[in-house]
Protein backbone atom coordinates (compact mmCIF):
# COMPACT_ATOMS: atom_id res chain seq x y z
CA UNK A 1 0.00 0.00 0.00
CA UNK A 2 1.51 3.42 -1.23
CA UNK A 3 2.34 5.56 1.91
CA UNK A 4 0.01 8.40 2.80
CA UNK A 5 0.89 11.85 1.64
CA UNK A 6 1.10 14.73 4.15
CA UNK A 7 1.48 17.88 3.25
CA UNK A 8 2.71 20.51 6.28
CA UNK A 9 3.40 23.72 6.73
CA UNK A 10 6.77 23.73 5.67
CA UNK A 11 6.50 21.61 2.57
CA UNK A 12 3.36 23.55 1.53
CA UNK A 13 5.55 26.79 1.64
CA UNK A 14 8.27 24.87 0.10
CA UNK A 15 5.51 23.89 -2.90
CA UNK A 16 4.58 27.75 -2.89
CA UNK A 17 7.92 28.27 -4.17
CA UNK A 18 9.19 25.91 -6.12
CA UNK A 19 6.89 22.13 -7.04
CA UNK A 20 10.43 20.99 -7.63
CA UNK A 21 11.48 21.31 -4.55
CA UNK A 22 8.35 20.69 -2.93
CA UNK A 23 8.54 17.14 -4.90
CA UNK A 24 12.01 16.75 -3.07
CA UNK A 25 11.00 16.95 -0.02
CA UNK A 26 8.36 14.75 -0.04
CA UNK A 27 9.84 11.96 -2.21
CA UNK A 28 13.69 12.44 -1.89
CA UNK A 29 14.72 14.78 1.26
CA UNK A 30 17.82 12.57 1.59
CA UNK A 31 19.15 14.55 -1.16
CA UNK A 32 18.32 17.62 -0.46
CA UNK A 33 21.94 19.55 1.24
CA UNK A 34 21.53 19.69 5.44
CA UNK A 35 21.50 23.63 6.80
CA UNK A 36 25.16 24.74 6.67
CA UNK A 37 26.38 26.56 10.36
CA UNK A 38 25.26 30.00 9.30
CA UNK A 39 21.69 28.69 8.33
CA UNK A 40 21.30 26.98 11.18
CA UNK A 41 22.14 29.88 13.54
CA UNK A 42 19.33 31.63 11.45
CA UNK A 43 17.13 28.61 12.66
CA UNK A 44 18.10 28.49 16.41
CA UNK A 45 17.65 32.22 16.45
CA UNK A 46 13.99 31.89 15.37
CA UNK A 47 13.87 28.99 17.98
CA UNK A 48 14.89 31.30 20.70
CA UNK A 49 12.75 34.12 19.57
CA UNK A 50 9.74 32.01 19.88
CA UNK A 51 10.55 31.24 23.58
CA UNK A 52 10.67 34.82 24.08
CA UNK A 53 6.99 35.49 22.69
CA UNK A 54 5.76 32.69 24.67
CA UNK A 55 6.15 35.00 27.58
CA UNK A 56 3.68 37.27 26.10
CA UNK A 57 1.10 34.43 27.25
CA UNK A 58 1.76 33.59 30.77
CA UNK A 59 0.24 30.43 31.61
CA UNK A 60 0.13 29.07 28.52
CA UNK A 61 0.34 25.06 27.77
CA UNK A 62 3.65 24.15 25.57
CA UNK A 63 2.80 20.73 23.20
CA UNK A 64 6.04 21.34 21.69
CA UNK A 65 8.20 19.48 24.33
CA UNK A 66 6.01 15.94 23.10
CA UNK A 67 7.95 13.99 20.37
CA UNK A 68 5.49 11.85 19.29
CA UNK A 69 3.18 13.48 16.42
CA UNK A 70 0.06 11.49 16.92
CA UNK A 71 0.29 11.95 20.68
CA UNK A 72 0.69 15.82 20.11
CA UNK A 73 -2.15 15.68 18.07
CA UNK A 74 -4.11 14.11 20.67
CA UNK A 75 -2.75 16.37 23.92
CA UNK A 76 -3.85 19.60 21.51
CA UNK A 77 -7.36 18.39 21.03
CA UNK A 78 -7.99 17.73 24.82
CA UNK A 79 -6.98 21.18 26.27
CA UNK A 80 -8.72 22.68 23.34
CA UNK A 81 -11.86 22.31 26.26
CA UNK A 82 -9.64 23.64 28.71
CA UNK A 83 -9.73 27.09 26.65
CA UNK A 84 -6.43 28.32 27.49
CA UNK A 85 -3.52 29.55 25.66
CA UNK A 86 -1.40 26.47 23.59
CA UNK A 87 2.11 26.30 22.01
CA UNK A 88 2.83 24.37 19.32
CA UNK A 89 -0.91 22.96 18.86
CA UNK A 90 -1.34 20.61 15.96
CA UNK A 91 -3.77 19.55 14.11
CA UNK A 92 -4.44 17.33 10.94
CA UNK A 93 -6.81 16.63 8.41
CA UNK A 94 -6.71 14.60 5.01
CA UNK A 95 -3.76 15.12 3.64
CA UNK A 96 -2.55 18.16 5.78
CA UNK A 97 -0.88 18.72 9.11
CA UNK A 98 0.39 21.87 10.88
CA UNK A 99 1.59 23.23 13.92
CA UNK A 100 0.81 26.93 15.27
CA UNK A 101 2.88 28.82 17.45
CA UNK A 102 0.62 30.37 19.95
CA UNK A 103 -3.25 29.06 19.71
CA UNK A 104 -5.08 31.88 22.13
CA UNK A 105 -8.63 31.38 23.02
CA UNK A 106 -11.11 34.08 21.85
CA UNK A 107 -14.55 34.83 22.26
CA UNK A 108 -17.29 32.07 22.29
CA UNK A 109 -15.86 28.71 20.73
CA UNK A 110 -13.18 30.72 18.33
CA UNK A 111 -9.35 30.93 18.49
CA UNK A 112 -6.84 33.27 17.49
CA UNK A 113 -3.27 32.30 15.85
CA UNK A 114 -0.44 34.02 16.42
CA UNK A 115 2.62 33.16 14.54
CA UNK A 116 6.01 34.37 16.02
CA UNK A 117 9.05 35.74 13.06
CA UNK A 118 12.57 36.66 14.16
CA UNK A 119 12.27 39.26 11.17
CA UNK A 120 11.12 43.12 11.96
CA UNK A 121 8.86 43.54 9.10
CA UNK A 122 5.29 41.72 7.13
CA UNK A 123 6.31 39.60 4.33
CA UNK A 124 4.04 37.75 2.15
CA UNK A 125 5.11 34.60 2.92
CA UNK A 126 3.89 34.97 6.20
CA UNK A 127 0.30 35.53 5.37
CA UNK A 128 0.60 32.02 3.23
CA UNK A 129 2.16 30.49 6.47
CA UNK A 130 -1.07 31.62 8.42
CA UNK A 131 -3.42 31.08 5.85
CA UNK A 132 -2.39 27.39 5.79
CA UNK A 133 -2.34 27.13 9.47
CA UNK A 134 -6.56 28.71 9.45
CA UNK A 135 -7.48 26.24 6.93
CA UNK A 136 -6.07 23.33 8.68
CA UNK A 137 -7.57 24.36 11.89
CA UNK A 138 -11.02 25.06 10.86
CA UNK A 139 -10.93 21.90 8.89
CA UNK A 140 -10.18 20.06 12.15
CA UNK A 141 -13.46 21.74 13.47
CA UNK A 142 -11.51 24.54 15.74
CA UNK A 143 -13.15 27.68 14.87
CA UNK A 144 -10.27 30.52 14.57
CA UNK A 145 -11.63 34.82 14.94
CA UNK A 146 -8.27 36.21 14.14
CA UNK A 147 -4.49 35.91 12.39
CA UNK A 148 -1.85 38.04 13.83
CA UNK A 149 2.07 38.12 13.38
CA UNK A 150 3.86 38.65 16.29
CA UNK A 151 7.44 39.84 14.47
CA UNK A 152 10.57 41.85 16.27
CA UNK A 153 9.81 45.63 17.57
CA UNK A 154 13.45 47.10 15.67
CA UNK A 155 12.84 50.16 18.02
CA UNK A 156 12.71 48.50 21.15
CA UNK A 157 15.97 48.92 23.53
CA UNK A 158 17.14 46.90 25.77
CA UNK A 159 16.98 48.06 29.64
CA UNK A 160 18.07 45.55 31.63
CA UNK A 161 15.61 41.81 31.29
CA UNK A 162 14.42 41.63 28.05
CA UNK A 163 10.60 42.68 28.17
CA UNK A 164 8.35 40.68 25.73
CA UNK A 165 5.60 43.31 25.78
CA UNK A 166 8.29 45.52 24.19
CA UNK A 167 10.19 43.33 22.32
CA UNK A 168 7.72 42.32 20.01
CA UNK A 169 4.75 44.15 17.85
CA UNK A 170 2.08 42.21 16.94
CA UNK A 171 0.42 42.87 13.07
CA UNK A 172 -2.90 41.68 12.30
CA UNK A 173 -3.47 39.85 8.92
CA UNK A 174 -6.60 38.34 9.06
CA UNK A 175 -8.04 40.15 6.09
CA UNK A 176 -4.75 39.42 3.98
CA UNK A 177 -5.13 35.89 5.75
CA UNK A 178 -9.01 35.35 3.98
CA UNK A 179 -8.30 36.80 0.66
CA UNK A 180 -5.31 34.18 0.62
CA UNK A 181 -7.53 30.98 1.70
CA UNK A 182 -10.01 31.25 -2.02
CA UNK A 183 -7.49 29.56 -3.76
CA UNK A 184 -5.53 27.48 -1.05
CA UNK A 185 -7.53 24.26 -2.21
CA UNK A 186 -6.98 24.39 -5.41
CA UNK A 187 -2.95 24.86 -4.42
CA UNK A 188 -2.87 21.78 -2.01
CA UNK A 189 -4.26 19.29 -4.67
CA UNK A 190 -1.82 20.54 -7.20
CA UNK A 191 0.47 19.89 -4.74
CA UNK A 192 -0.74 16.05 -4.10
CA UNK A 193 -0.97 15.83 -7.60
CA UNK A 194 3.31 16.60 -8.19
CA UNK A 195 4.02 14.25 -5.20
CA UNK A 196 2.53 11.29 -6.47
CA UNK A 197 4.39 11.95 -9.72
CA UNK A 198 7.47 8.95 -10.17
CA UNK A 199 9.73 12.13 -10.63
CA UNK A 200 10.24 16.03 -10.03
CA UNK A 201 8.66 18.46 -12.02
CA UNK A 202 10.62 20.30 -15.16
CA UNK A 203 10.81 23.88 -13.80
CA UNK A 204 12.29 26.52 -15.43
CA UNK A 205 15.42 28.26 -12.97
CA UNK A 206 14.22 31.55 -12.37
CA UNK A 207 13.77 34.75 -9.71
CA UNK A 208 12.15 32.25 -7.35
CA UNK A 209 15.23 30.00 -6.88
CA UNK A 210 16.02 33.05 -4.19
CA UNK A 211 12.52 34.47 -3.61
CA UNK A 212 11.58 34.38 -0.32
CA UNK A 213 14.47 31.79 0.41
CA UNK A 214 17.77 30.69 -1.71
CA UNK A 215 16.66 26.98 -2.25
CA UNK A 216 18.45 24.35 -1.14
CA UNK A 217 18.58 22.85 -4.41
CA UNK A 218 19.63 25.75 -6.56
CA UNK A 219 23.38 24.59 -6.71
CA UNK A 220 22.03 22.00 -7.91
CA UNK A 221 19.41 23.04 -10.70
CA UNK A 222 22.23 25.97 -12.03
CA UNK A 223 24.70 23.59 -12.73
CA UNK A 224 24.18 23.74 -16.30
CA UNK A 225 24.66 27.38 -17.24
CA UNK A 226 27.65 28.99 -18.15
CA UNK A 227 30.48 29.88 -16.10
CA UNK A 228 29.59 33.65 -16.92
CA UNK A 229 25.68 33.34 -17.19
CA UNK A 230 23.31 35.71 -18.17
CA UNK A 231 21.81 35.66 -14.51
CA UNK A 232 24.83 37.78 -13.70
CA UNK A 233 23.63 40.68 -15.58
CA UNK A 234 24.20 43.44 -13.11
CA UNK A 235 20.57 44.73 -11.37
CA UNK A 236 17.08 43.85 -11.59
CA UNK A 237 16.79 39.59 -13.45
CA UNK A 238 13.64 40.52 -14.99
CA UNK A 239 16.15 41.09 -18.47
CA UNK A 240 18.72 37.93 -17.59
CA UNK A 241 14.41 36.05 -17.22
CA UNK A 242 13.82 36.98 -20.78
CA UNK A 243 17.14 36.19 -22.19
CA UNK A 244 16.95 32.39 -20.44
CA UNK A 245 13.34 32.07 -22.03
CA UNK A 246 14.84 32.61 -25.36
CA UNK A 247 17.33 30.63 -24.61
CA UNK A 248 20.71 32.20 -24.43
CA UNK A 249 22.83 31.42 -21.36
CA UNK A 250 26.05 33.34 -21.74
CA UNK A 251 26.54 37.00 -21.49
CA UNK A 252 28.64 36.88 -24.36
CA UNK A 253 25.81 35.24 -26.40
CA UNK A 254 23.55 38.41 -25.98
CA UNK A 255 22.37 39.80 -28.80
CA UNK A 256 22.96 43.46 -29.94
CA UNK A 257 19.35 44.17 -30.45
CA UNK A 258 18.56 44.09 -26.48
CA UNK A 259 18.84 47.29 -24.65
CA UNK A 260 20.99 47.12 -22.08
CA UNK A 261 22.43 49.80 -19.78
CA UNK A 262 25.60 51.18 -19.47
CA UNK A 263 27.12 48.61 -16.70
CA UNK A 264 25.65 45.90 -18.44
CA UNK A 265 26.94 46.91 -21.82
CA UNK A 266 30.58 47.03 -19.97
CA UNK A 267 29.61 43.41 -19.26
CA UNK A 268 29.00 42.09 -22.71
CA UNK A 269 32.12 44.15 -23.87
CA UNK A 270 34.53 42.37 -21.20
CA UNK A 271 32.64 38.96 -21.89
CA UNK A 272 33.35 39.38 -25.93
CA UNK A 273 36.81 40.78 -25.47
CA UNK A 274 37.88 38.78 -22.93
CA UNK A 275 39.91 41.90 -21.16
CA UNK A 276 38.67 44.36 -18.59
CA UNK A 277 37.13 47.65 -18.76
CA UNK A 278 39.28 50.71 -17.27
CA UNK A 279 38.37 53.78 -16.97
CA UNK A 280 42.21 55.76 -16.31
CA UNK A 281 40.42 59.43 -15.55
CA UNK A 282 38.10 58.03 -13.22
CA UNK A 283 40.34 55.92 -11.73
CA UNK A 284 43.32 58.40 -11.81
CA UNK A 285 40.57 60.88 -9.83
CA UNK A 286 39.98 58.63 -7.23
CA UNK A 287 43.75 57.86 -6.84
CA UNK A 288 44.94 61.68 -6.48
CA UNK A 289 42.17 62.18 -4.01
CA UNK A 290 43.77 60.03 -1.02
CA UNK A 291 45.92 62.01 1.80
CA UNK A 292 48.72 59.87 3.21
CA UNK A 293 48.42 57.83 5.46
CA UNK A 294 46.43 54.98 4.27
CA UNK A 295 44.17 53.90 6.65
CA UNK A 296 42.94 50.71 5.84
CA UNK A 297 39.99 49.54 7.61
CA UNK A 298 37.49 47.31 8.41
CA UNK A 299 34.81 46.12 10.90
CA UNK A 300 33.23 42.88 12.25
CA UNK A 301 30.16 42.96 13.52
CA UNK A 302 27.00 40.82 14.84
CA UNK A 303 23.27 41.49 15.28
CA UNK A 304 21.05 39.29 16.68
CA UNK A 305 16.98 39.27 16.87
CA UNK A 306 17.28 39.49 20.94
CA UNK A 307 19.65 42.40 22.46
CA UNK A 308 22.42 40.72 23.97
CA UNK A 309 23.54 43.88 25.89
CA UNK A 310 21.93 46.74 27.56
CA UNK A 311 21.18 50.08 25.48
CA UNK A 312 21.08 47.84 22.60
CA UNK A 313 17.85 47.25 19.75
CA UNK A 314 17.35 43.98 17.99
CA UNK A 315 19.56 43.31 15.27
CA UNK A 316 21.60 46.60 16.04
CA UNK A 317 24.93 46.06 14.65
CA UNK A 318 27.95 45.20 17.31
CA UNK A 319 31.16 45.68 16.34
CA UNK A 320 33.58 43.41 17.94
CA UNK A 321 36.55 42.96 15.66
CA UNK A 322 38.68 45.46 13.78
CA UNK A 323 41.81 45.33 11.17
CA UNK A 324 43.54 48.42 10.26
CA UNK A 325 47.00 48.13 8.02
CA UNK A 326 48.24 51.41 7.83
CA UNK A 327 50.81 53.15 4.09
CA UNK A 328 53.01 55.73 4.10
CA UNK A 329 52.95 55.07 0.65
CA UNK A 330 52.07 53.19 -2.55
CA UNK A 331 54.97 50.92 -2.27
CA UNK A 332 55.68 51.45 1.53
CA UNK A 333 55.32 48.53 3.85
CA UNK A 334 52.33 48.49 5.94
CA UNK A 335 51.82 48.22 9.39
CA UNK A 336 49.02 46.32 11.04
CA UNK A 337 47.35 46.66 13.77
CA UNK A 338 43.76 44.39 15.11
CA UNK A 339 41.27 44.07 17.96
CA UNK A 340 39.15 41.13 18.80
CA UNK A 341 37.18 41.08 21.62
CA UNK A 342 37.94 38.43 24.29
CA UNK A 343 34.60 37.21 25.55
CA UNK A 344 30.67 37.66 25.75
CA UNK A 345 30.76 41.09 27.51
CA UNK A 346 30.38 44.32 25.63
CA UNK A 347 33.51 45.40 24.21
CA UNK A 348 32.34 48.18 21.95
CA UNK A 349 34.02 50.90 24.38
CA UNK A 350 37.37 48.93 24.43
CA UNK A 351 37.22 48.75 21.00
CA UNK A 352 36.48 52.23 20.05
CA UNK A 353 39.64 53.24 22.43
CA UNK A 354 41.70 50.60 21.08
CA UNK A 355 40.68 52.34 17.46
CA UNK A 356 41.23 55.95 18.76
CA UNK A 357 44.87 55.75 19.66
CA UNK A 358 45.49 53.87 16.45
CA UNK A 359 43.99 56.31 13.97
CA UNK A 360 45.98 59.70 13.52
CA UNK A 361 44.29 62.68 12.73
CA UNK A 362 45.55 63.14 9.01
CA UNK A 363 45.31 60.65 6.31
CA UNK A 364 42.94 58.98 4.25
CA UNK A 365 41.34 55.96 5.53
CA UNK A 366 39.89 54.02 3.49
CA UNK A 367 37.21 51.11 3.50
CA UNK A 368 35.11 49.10 1.14
CA UNK A 369 31.51 49.93 0.91
CA UNK A 370 31.36 53.01 3.40
CA UNK A 371 27.74 52.86 4.54
CA UNK A 372 28.65 49.72 6.52
CA UNK A 373 31.58 51.21 8.69
CA UNK A 374 29.66 54.62 8.93
CA UNK A 375 26.84 53.09 9.96
CA UNK A 376 28.75 51.27 12.92
CA UNK A 377 30.37 54.46 13.57
CA UNK A 378 27.82 56.55 13.99
CA UNK A 379 26.10 53.93 16.15
CA UNK A 380 28.79 53.75 18.15
CA UNK A 381 29.15 57.65 18.37
CA UNK A 382 25.26 57.39 20.02
CA UNK A 383 25.78 54.88 22.41
CA UNK A 384 28.70 56.26 23.24
CA UNK A 385 28.48 60.47 23.50
CA UNK A 386 32.61 60.86 25.16
CA UNK A 387 33.48 59.21 21.99
CA UNK A 388 31.44 61.23 19.07
CA UNK A 389 33.56 64.34 18.32
CA UNK A 390 36.40 61.41 17.43
CA UNK A 391 34.06 59.48 15.42
CA UNK A 392 32.89 62.71 13.75
CA UNK A 393 36.24 63.43 12.73
CA UNK A 394 36.84 60.74 11.45
CA UNK A 395 33.64 60.16 9.51
CA UNK A 396 34.73 63.07 6.83
CA UNK A 397 37.93 60.61 6.09
CA UNK A 398 36.41 57.96 4.69
CA UNK A 399 37.00 56.87 1.69
CA UNK A 400 35.29 54.55 -0.36
CA UNK A 401 37.46 51.77 -2.43
CA UNK A 402 34.41 49.89 -3.58
CA UNK A 403 33.15 53.12 -5.76
CA UNK A 404 35.56 52.70 -8.42
CA UNK A 405 34.15 49.01 -8.85
CA UNK A 406 30.81 49.87 -8.13
CA UNK A 407 30.78 52.30 -10.89
CA UNK A 408 32.43 49.92 -13.26
CA UNK A 409 35.38 51.82 -13.95
CA UNK A 410 36.79 48.81 -13.72
CA UNK A 411 35.46 45.92 -14.55
CA UNK A 412 36.63 42.44 -15.43
CA UNK A 413 34.33 38.99 -16.47
CA UNK A 414 35.46 37.10 -13.68
CA UNK A 415 33.86 39.44 -11.26
CA UNK A 416 30.56 37.78 -12.27
CA UNK A 417 28.41 41.29 -12.57
CA UNK A 418 29.70 41.62 -8.52
CA UNK A 419 31.55 44.70 -7.02
CA UNK A 420 32.30 42.98 -3.81
CA UNK A 421 35.84 42.81 -2.27
CA UNK A 422 35.48 38.87 -2.61
CA UNK A 423 35.10 39.17 -6.36
CA UNK A 424 37.22 42.30 -7.38
CA UNK A 425 40.24 40.72 -5.09
CA UNK A 426 40.84 37.62 -7.22
CA UNK A 427 39.80 39.55 -10.88
CA UNK A 428 42.54 41.84 -10.33
CA UNK A 429 44.98 40.19 -8.29
CA UNK A 430 46.46 36.96 -7.54
CA UNK A 431 44.13 36.81 -4.22
CA UNK A 432 40.98 35.47 -2.67
CA UNK A 433 39.54 33.99 -0.06
CA UNK A 434 39.18 30.92 -1.64
CA UNK A 435 40.24 27.76 1.33
CA UNK A 436 39.80 30.30 4.21
CA UNK A 437 38.15 28.72 7.16
CA UNK A 438 36.20 32.08 7.55
CA UNK A 439 35.61 33.74 4.49
CA UNK A 440 32.72 35.68 4.73
CA UNK A 441 31.20 38.18 6.99
CA UNK A 442 28.22 36.13 8.25
CA UNK A 443 30.21 33.46 9.27
CA UNK A 444 32.48 35.74 10.84
CA UNK A 445 29.88 36.67 13.30
CA UNK A 446 28.54 33.79 13.73
CA UNK A 447 31.28 31.92 14.26
CA UNK A 448 32.39 34.11 17.35
CA UNK A 449 28.93 34.00 19.58
CA UNK A 450 29.80 30.14 19.14
CA UNK A 451 32.86 30.88 21.02
CA UNK A 452 31.70 33.20 23.44
CA UNK A 453 28.37 30.94 24.41
CA UNK A 454 26.11 33.12 22.75
CA UNK A 455 25.27 30.11 19.90
CA UNK A 456 23.26 27.91 21.42
CA UNK A 457 24.53 24.76 18.22
CA UNK A 458 22.13 21.75 20.52
CA UNK A 459 26.17 20.78 20.57
CA UNK A 460 28.63 20.96 23.57
CA UNK A 461 30.35 24.19 24.04
CA UNK A 462 33.37 24.32 22.04
CA UNK A 463 36.85 23.21 23.73
CA UNK A 464 39.86 25.86 24.72
CA UNK A 465 41.67 24.19 20.94
CA UNK A 466 38.43 25.14 19.20
CA UNK A 467 38.12 28.85 20.40
CA UNK A 468 41.85 29.41 19.56
CA UNK A 469 41.28 27.99 16.15
CA UNK A 470 38.22 30.17 15.47
CA UNK A 471 40.24 33.29 16.77
CA UNK A 472 43.09 32.80 14.38
CA UNK A 473 40.64 32.26 11.80
CA UNK A 474 38.82 35.21 12.59
CA UNK A 475 42.29 37.81 12.74
CA UNK A 476 43.35 36.08 9.97
CA UNK A 477 40.08 37.03 7.99
CA UNK A 478 39.44 40.35 9.14
CA UNK A 479 43.46 40.61 8.13
CA UNK A 480 42.36 39.75 4.64
CA UNK A 481 40.27 42.21 3.99
CA UNK A 482 42.32 45.36 4.75
CA UNK A 483 45.57 43.57 3.47
CA UNK A 484 43.61 42.85 0.74
CA UNK A 485 42.39 46.58 -0.03
CA UNK A 486 46.29 47.47 -0.25
CA UNK A 487 46.72 45.23 -2.98
CA UNK A 488 43.23 46.13 -4.56
CA UNK A 489 44.91 49.84 -4.92
CA UNK A 490 48.21 48.84 -5.61
CA UNK A 491 46.51 47.12 -8.85
CA UNK A 492 44.23 50.46 -9.51
CA UNK A 493 47.34 52.28 -9.84
CA UNK A 494 49.34 50.29 -11.90
CA UNK A 495 46.28 50.12 -14.47
CA UNK A 496 46.05 53.79 -14.68
CA UNK A 497 49.44 54.50 -14.96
Amino acid sequence: MDKKIIISKSKYLAGLQCLKYFWYQINAKEKIPQPDFVNQFIFNQGLLVGEYAKKLYPGGIDLGKIGDLKEQLVKTFELLSERKTLFEASCSFGNVYCRSDILVPANADKWDIVEVKSSTQLKEEYIHDVAFQKYCFEKAGVNIRKCQIACINNQYIRKGDINPEELFKRIDITVEVEEILRGIEGRIEELLEIAAGKNPPEIFIGKHCNEPYICPLKDKCWEFLPDNHIFNLYGNKDKAARLYNEGILSIKDIPDRYDLNLKQQIQLECAKTSRPKIDKDEILKFINSLEYPLYFFDFETFSTAIPLYTGVKPYQRIPFQYSIHILDSIDGQPEHYDFLAEGAEDSREELLLNLRKKIGETGSIIVYYESFEKGVLKELAEAFPDYSQWTTSILTRIVDLYKPFGNFHYYHSSQKGSASIKNVLPAITDLSYEGMEIAEGMSASIYFLYICGNYDTGESCPTKEEVEKVRKSLIKYCRMDTGGMIHILRALVKEAM
